[in-house]
């Protein structure tokens, strides 16, 4: 099975997990912004990146390329996996109209710093301005793939962020749970601040350990998920009335691999998950008339 992939790491690792796949195309660190208006690579400066394919996937972002590269594999392709996950950190929008993808990339190598001093705003992801822009690079990468032949091979991975690591249950969101989690992270905070008190700190210290008590992992893990998965409610139905396929999970199905091999974070999920994944992208694949074991 030959896979080309518009997207990052939810594609990425579930590819990992089909054995006769081969990724012939991986386009990552890529907003479909950056299909419609790239900014360019002119003036900036990826020198402080060591990653061949850091520079390559941040250099593809600014000439807009995403789909080029796919197109490029369209005959030889069974399925095009798309994710969402790259659209999270917003992206750059210059004063001439062209964008940069705000990846972690263009963070570590100062481009965003700089990108800020030419006066570029930051369009953060959730926006009615970020989704209206989104929304017209999703159609042109649409047009792209259907004009090669390929849209109805293309499967959009619709996976919510676990908002629980494995073996734990999944959170409940609703407002007595919410008043529960709060109600812990108050005692936790009032502990601390008796703590300070009785090592002599003052009054105005002890109140502050109290406001800014911290969550623990597992309540960052369910904040986290659940904002992320609010936000991307309207990106993920737009996306899949377009698409030809989709594969669904919902957070409550997901756990997050405290042993995963990038880390434990929400959009990075147990193997039995992986695997279930794999399982409903070859039935995709076979409805379509691609080539899938």
């Amino acid at each position: 099975m030959k896979i080309a992939i518009f997207g990052s790491c939810v594609s990425r690792d579930t590819a990992e997990f089909i054995p006769e796949a081969e990724v012939v195309a991986y386009v990552a660190r890529h907003s479909v912004v950056s299909l419609e208006s790239p900014h360019g690579t002119k003036g900036t400066d990826l020198s402080e990146l060591t990653s061949a394919f850091q520079k390559r996937m941040v250099t593809s972002d600014l000439k807009g390329t995403g789909t080029a590269r796919i197109v490029k594999k369209a005959v030889e392709l069974d399925a095009v996996l798309i994710d969402l996950v790259d659209e999270r950190r917003g992206f750059w929008l210059y004063p001439d109209g062209t964008t940069m993808t705000n990846s972690i990339e263009v963070e570590s190598c100062g481009a965003a710093r700089n990108a800020r001093r030419s006066g570029a705003r930051l369009i953060e992801f959730g926006t009615d301005e970020h989704f209206r822009m989104w929304k017209s690079g999703f159609d042109t990468l649409i047009a792209g793939l259907k004009e090669a032949g390929i849209w109805e091979r293309t499967i959009l991975l619709d996976i919510e962020w676990a908002g629980a690591v494995d073996g734990a249950r999944h959170p409940q969101n609703d407002g007595l749970s919410k008043l529960g989690r709060q109600w812990r992270r108050l005692q936790r905070g009032t502990r601390e601040a008796g703590r300070g008190l009785t090592k002599g700190h003052g009054i105005a210290q002890a109140w502050q350990s109290l406001r800014t008590v911290k969550p623990t992992e597992a309540e960052d893990y369910a904040d986290r998920a659940q904002s992320a998965n609010a936000d991307y409610i309207r990106y993920r139905e737009e996306a899949r009335s377009l698409t030809a396929s989709s594969v669904m999970r919902a957070s409550s199905e997901v756990r997050i691999d405290k042993d995963h091999k990038w880390g434990p974070q929400p959009f990075h999920y147990r193997e039995a998950d992986y695997r279930s994944i794999v399982d409903s992208i070859r039935s995709c694949v076979k409805k379509n008339g691609g080539e899938a074991p």
